[in-house]
């Protein structure tokens, strides 16, 4: 009983300590034994977070070349993507935010039957209405993929996949951009949705496309 007594005061001296690994008792900066009394559990919670851009490039995003544009352009077509193709078109014309190109419709873009040469929409985070030019590639492209999904003018351009009353998500959206990047060998890391949006098409028009027949250009990593 004697010696049962003796340890208990032992015990009590470590406190929180006794409960604490090795690595918990050192302190951030020297590496030096944390006082017992004091409270780990703030710093504890700071050393098992994980920061949220931590393996990831962070910054803005460089715009896509012309080459790159026209090498995604002929993989959607040797792919039969229609959807994708008309997608990726409109984002470089548009300059849109996701959540607004994902949110146009039909008669957006369309009147009647034929596309649009400049449409007209407003913004979702601005609530500022924005005119945009649509190219000829981006015309074919929307006729296309209208077309063949038999779209009606109130439908969303690009609905989702299991309920067409909806549109695509963002997430959806950047998981496309990514694969769209990463088929034609750069990094989709380096990429993004924003990428699009500063992509200038003015440059695109006296870039030379590459033949029907020919494949698609090899691309560099940037």
């Amino acid at each position: 009983m004697r010696k049962v007594q003796n340890q208990a005061p032992a015990q009590a001296e470590l406190g929180q300590g006794s409960f604490c690994s090795a690595s918990d008792m050192m302190s951030r900066a020297g590496n030096e034994p944390v006082p017992a009394d004091q409270d780990l559990s703030e710093k504890t919670r700071f050393d098992n977070q994980c920061p949220w851009n931590k393996g990831k490039l962070v910054g803005q995003k460089p715009p896509l070349k012309p080459r790159h544009v026209w090498a995604i352009r002929t993989r959607l077509q040797l792919g039969d993507r229609s959807r994708d193709l008309a997608m990726f078109n409109l984002a470089i014309d548009s300059k849109l935010r996701g959540c607004d190109l994902l949110r146009l419709t039909v008669e957006d873009v369309a009147s009647y039957g034929t596309v649009k040469h400049r449409a007209t929409i407003r913004q979702q985070k601005t609530g500022r209405p924005v005119q945009f030019e649509i190219t000829e590639h981006t015309r074919r492209a929307l006729d296309d993929w209208i077309k063949m999904a038999a779209k009606r003018d109130r439908d969303y351009l690009f609905p989702g996949r299991r309920n067409p009353a909806t549109h695509l998500t963002t997430r959806q959206y950047a998981r496309l951009v990514a694969d769209w990047i990463a088929s034609i060998g750069l990094d989709p890391n380096a990429y993004g949705t924003h990428s699009l949006r500063r992509t200038s098409d003015l440059n695109l028009s006296t870039h030379r496309q590459p033949t029907s027949g020919a494949a698609a250009p090899r691309a560099h990593q940037a």
